[in-house]
């Protein structure tokens, strides 16, 4: 086995089991009284200590092995695991306090103060850098699912030649009104589409900001030559739009998908007619 020049590393080898043990123990237990964090089993909390002991030990040989490289393949491990910040956090501090403590019963004062100086260069830095390469795998997680819930949050579904739809849900804010109105456009030209719905049964309220956007999505349908038809009014949307005097009178509306459809295809010169048997 390789030598080390850090003291440090030789009384973990030596204590490896009773440092595992105290570790696992703690971290579970204060992960089970975290009713707010997720349920995280034994065998992966046990796995992920095994994981960060391994990267302790290779550390601390300063090895040429690329420690950079372990800390990032092990943040993005935990992260995947479903680790909080808050945990991971608290169990690299529980280990800290765990190791500090047995290293300040060791007697001779000589190897202890060598021990205190090797933990202080080594580990601290260590877990530091653990913290950062999270917030870094996790912050790439959340920007791809970013990424995916507004490829999903306005999607322009071609229904007939020509005839598309635009269902919204949820709720509309400002970026996602910008996401809207650059799928329509692309859509509409992509699809060659004459007629475009833009389908508001599953939009829960429309104030005078909702139906600025969807005028101005319509505006914009026009303006590169297709129709645009508002759909899924529900009675209580209609009420809310005439009670703030927004004017819809320059967009075409239906009170339902099915309406809309059909009302598209006539314009289109089409019908949807029942074949008899």
């Amino acid at each position: 086995m390789q030598q080390s020049l850090e003291p440090l590393h030789t009384y973990i080898l030596d204590k490896q089991d009773v440092i595992k043990q105290k570790w696992i123990v703690k971290t579970q237990s204060m992960i089970e009284l975290d009713k707010s964090e997720k349920e995280i089993s034994t065998e992966e909390i046990t796995t992920t200590c095994n994981e960060y002991m391994k990267i302790v030990e290779i550390h601390l040989l300063k090895t040429e092995e690329d420690i950079t490289n372990k800390i990032h393949e092990f943040s993005q491990r935990i992260v995947q695991r479903g680790w909080s910040l808050k945990n991971i956090s608290t169990a690299l501090m529980e280990l800290n306090r765990i190791l500090f403590e047995m290293i300040s019963f060791v007697e001779d004062l000589e190897d202890r103060a060598n021990l205190v100086q090797s933990f202080d260069k080594w580990l601290i830095s260590l877990s530091s850098e653990v913290l950062n390469q999270y917030a870094t795998s996790w912050e790439r997680v959340v920007t791809l699912q970013r990424l995916a819930l507004q490829e999903l949050s306005a999607p322009l579904i071609p229904v007939f030649d020509n005839i598309t739809v635009l269902p919204l849900i949820g709720v509309i804010d400002t970026e996602r009104a910008k996401r809207m109105m650059e799928n329509l456009l692309f859509g509409v030209v992509k699809h060659r589409a004459e007629v475009v719905l833009i389908d508001i049964t599953g939009v829960p309220i429309v104030d005078t900001m909702v139906a600025h956007h969807i005028i101005q999505a319509a505006d914009a349908v026009r303006l590169v030559g297709a129709k645009c038809l508002i759909v899924g009014i529900r009675p209580e949307i209609a009420q809310t739009i005439v009670n703030l005097g927004i004017d819809l009178s320059q967009v075409l509306t239906k009170n339902s998908l099915q309406k809309g459809i059909e009302y598209a295809l006539e314009i289109t010169n089409r019908q949807i007619v029942t074949v008899g048997e």
